[in-house]
């Protein structure tokens, strides 16, 4: 499943989608004709996330391929920074796409659409990816842009309605090492302007004359935004049937937030019908320059924010997949199937984000950590 990842305050679905799938494209062929049908679960935090996925590709002779996808997230819950400030709630998300892919001798385009729909936001984007495989197809160049637009409005009042834009370049090339290896190089620049930040959030400040020593007022963030990433990766054939893989990723952007991932993983198959994969993924990023748990006074600053998501953590997550394939008879017009089982366990600790809703004093409440559990299961049908 091809998804483009748009970072925006909806961050447990986008989770969700970059575990079970990859946008990059890293050889000129046409993707295999296939339909999946997917179910997915984000439990943690307080947040109750699940819903199906159906992706349908098909090949229109030996030159395209076309493919539509139907996401659903129903959403219950509501994270901590917003439990401190205002009512569980319900909702649903719905995300469609289409795109189309053509191959000509070694270059192969993408172009694909996709919408976002939910009561208080809609979002449309479009993509467009190239890749191009030179020096006897061992080394492969991506390029690919994107743009989006997103419309954030807030329930209980009609009156509001922001907007915002964002544009994602993305520059890649793999490299063929040995015959067991490859080496891949990425990077990513992401400009956002517009409104950016989520209506419901709030920053707190002291106040003396308040029950609880402290009071909310909206938060405030810049509008606008550019981050980079950059990326290495390395995969490794193991000679009995087994591979293993690594990543490092920096981030940093506009905002003073810097950001280290660290991945890896290993795949082993078992026969010609099983495929087990396990993995560990590590990540760190500072605070941005606007954000504090506590502020002096009200308006302290011209931006303030208390999102969780700007603020100093890291989290670890360890994952396992497991997959059975099984092959059809030559003249059935299947060719094969797969039902994949993946579960990631993520743990989150903050090191500057104190959680409210205990009884502890203003400034002294414990920081904020909680365990996140991540299920998809699915079934695929190449023909």
């Amino acid at each position: 499943m091809v998804v483009t990842k748009i970072v925006n305050v909806r961050w447990p679905a986008a989770l969700l989608l970059s575990l079970w799938s990859s946008s990059m494209l890293f050889a000129a062929v046409l993707p295999q004709e296939r339909s999946d049908a997917m179910y997915h679960s984000y439990q943690g935090g307080g947040m109750s996330i699940d819903g199906p996925s159906i992706l349908l590709r098909k090949n229109i002779g030996s030159n395209v391929s076309v493919t539509a996808n139907y996401y659903v997230d129903t959403i219950s819950g509501a994270s901590i920074d917003v439990l401190a400030t205002a009512s569980q709630y319900e909702e649903e998300r719905t995300e469609q796409s289409v795109g189309v892919d053509y191959l000509h001798n070694k270059t192969l385009m993408n172009l694909s659409y996709t919408t976002s729909s939910e009561n208080d936001f809609e979002a449309k984007s479009v993509s467009f990816g190239l890749s191009q495989d030179f020096f006897g197809d061992l080394t492969t160049l991506s390029l690919g842009y994107a743009r989006g637009n997103d419309e954030v409005g807030k329930r209980g009042d009609d009156t509001f309605l922001e907007e915002a834009e964002r544009q994602n370049y993305r520059l890649g090339l793999t490299q063929v090492i040995t015959k067991n290896m490859i080496l891949g190089l990425s990077f990513e620049n992401i400009a956002d302007q517009g409104y950016l930040n989520n209506p419901y959030r709030a920053v707190r400040f002291l106040d003396e004359g308040s029950a609880k020593g402290y009071r909310f007022e909206t938060e405030v963030y810049p509008n606008t935004r550019t981050s980079n990433a950059a990326a290495i990766t390395a995969n490794y054939y193991l000679p009995y049937r087994a591979s293993i893989y690594a990543e490092a990723k920096v981030f940093s952007d506009t905002w003073g937030i810097d950001a280290n991932t660290y991945k890896m993983g290993y795949i082993h198959t078992f026969g010609d019908e099983w495929i087990v994969e396990l993995r560990s993924r590590f990540y760190q990023q500072d605070k941005a320059d606007f954000y504090q748990d506590l502020y002096q006074r009200s308006e302290e600053f011209n931006f303030r924010a208390r999102d969780k998501e700007m603020s100093t953590f890291s989290n670890i997550a360890l994952g396992l997949s497991v997959s059975y394939e099984f092959r059809f008879s030559a003249a059935n017009w299947l060719k094969k199937s797969s039902i994949n089982l993946d579960f990631d366990h993520v743990k989150f600790n903050y090191d500057d984000f104190r959680n409210v809703l205990t009884d502890a004093p203003v400034g002294d409440e414990p920081f904020y950590q909680f365990s996140a559990n991540i299920t998809r299961l699915y079934v695929s049908i190449f023909y």
